[in-house]
């Protein structure tokens, strides 16, 4: 019951402090749009990843002379992004950078913003190739998912079901994720012939429906690992698996910040990530870039992102553009301690 009361107590401590920061940061003034303004439109106010790629985002703007704000809805809900962009589009400011809820939904309302001359690029999570110039990823989806399943498969010995924890239905970046994860298994049959994958679930990046789906989960006694390529689902089945005493396996996508103590102790066996702060960082600079008229977006295009360097405009599997930031990085025991303080 302690265990349990320290659970809720932390939950709520981390939700009233990523509200706050968000409702700070969310709310511009007249003056801040007055100059260059780009706008950061995260999935949700509950989302501490999406605060970290803020980070980033606003030194970037920082650096190039623009001002910077953040934008966030209270829910999951596609709608609610796009009332955020109406906002925006009639303040005028210069670009907009967002990480969408749903891939398809918030089409018509940035072409509009981009009609209106508004540079748009979505980052993490991305739209329809129509609807932004380019998309900023944070590393290959081919080798993000192949990489989770292929741990998985390892921490259990190949023996066992394995199962999925998700964001939301929707979430473009998830879902490619998911999809190469597939991809593995099928093309492997006899590797991974005792280790299929049995379920997909989803939290919604919601820490009470991320808990409730994790301990659903658990019932099933042919589940021997859970993936979880989400940072708010991580770590609440990392609570969960924790405080049941559970053998069930976790690997998954999550900030060593939050993850350190829970691999620390063994509840994770192993996580993968790249640098949100860097994530943001690069789509402040392609919005600069974008607005500079040093790139268009096109295939091929060149420009350099601070501190990051020279990068490239490529193809995506969408047949859309992408800039991409990097390669996945591995924490597990051996090298935890020197990244929890980082991100």
């Amino acid at each position: 019951m302690k265990a349990k009361n320290r659970f809720l107590a932390a939950i709520l401590i981390f939700c009233m402090t990523v509200l706050t920061g968000c409702i700070q940061q969310s709310d511009p003034t007249e003056e801040k749009l007055s100059d260059n303004t780009y706008a950061f439109i995260s999935k949700n106010v509950q989302n501490s990843y999406m605060q970290k790629l803020y980070q980033g985002f606003n030194a970037a703007c920082r650096e190039a002379g623009v001002s910077a704000i953040y934008k966030a809805p209270v829910s999951y809900m596609p709608q609610e992004q796009a009332d955020i962009i109406n906002e925006l589009i009639e303040a005028g400011v210069k670009g907009i950078a967002v990480a969408a809820n749903d891939e398809n939904a918030l089409t018509e309302v940035l072409q509009k913003a981009m009609d209106s001359g508004i540079k748009v690029v979505s980052v993490d999570s991305a739209v329809n190739a129509s609807a932004r110039q380019v998309h900023i990823q944070q590393a290959d989806p081919d080798k993000i998912g192949r990489t989770l399943i292929s741990s998985a498969y390892d921490a259990i010995g190949g023996q066992g079901g394995i199962a999925i924890l998700s964001s939301t239905e929707h979430a473009t970046n998830q879902n490619l994720w998911i999809e190469y994860m597939k991809k593995e298994v099928e093309e492997n049959p006899e590797k991974y012939s005792s280790a299929p994958i049995i379920e997909v679930a989803y939290g919604d990046d919601d820490i009470t429906k991320s808990t409730s789906e994790t301990q659903r989960l658990l019932q099933n006694p042919e589940i021997k690992a859970i993936v979880v390529p989400t940072s708010v689902g991580i770590m609440a089945a990392g609570e969960v698996i924790r405080n049941s005493d559970s053998a069930v396996k976790l690997i998954g996508l999550g900030m060593p910040s939050q993850m350190s103590e829970f691999i620390e102790n063994g509840t994770c066996q192993k996580m993968y990530l790249w640098n949100p702060v860097d994530t943001g960082y690069l789509a402040a600079y392609a919005l600069n870039a974008l607005n500079g008229g040093q790139i268009t977006g096109a295939e091929g295009d060149i420009f350099t992102a601070g501190s990051l360097g020279e990068k490239t405009v490529t193809v995506d599997t969408t047949g859309g553009t992408e800039i991409m930031l990097g390669d996945l990085v591995e924490f597990n025991k051996d090298n935890i301690s020197e990244w929890k303080d980082a991100f």
